[in-house]
């Protein structure tokens, strides 16, 4: 088996832990200033959903072999789709 760790050199994901419980990475190699930027808003929203549709959501998604997320977005956009071709209609 292959290092799982370069520092390490631990063989194992529970040796990593037991390694890192005794060290710190202060201990390797130098320490420079970074800068970096960071975009906290989420490409992703969250809405609340009914516990008895997010089953029945579940259930369809399994059903299916796909995820909950994937049906979601897939009915939604379905949806709008529908919309959008209705209010082109009555133009």
């Amino acid at each position: 088996m292959s290092n799982k760790s370069s520092v390490s050199n631990a063989e194992t994901y529970q040796a990593i832990g037991a390694f890192w419980d005794e060290h710190d990475a202060t201990e390797f190699g130098e320490q420079a200033d970074v800068e970096f930027e960071v975009n906290i808003q989420s490409q992703r929203r969250y809405y609340p959903i009914d516990s008895q549709l997010s089953s029945k959501v579940k259930q369809v998604a399994q059903e299916r072999g796909i995820s909950e997320e994937t049906l979601l977005n897939l009915w939604i956009q379905e949806k709008i789709n529908q919309i959008e071709s209705k209010a082109k209609a009555e133009r």
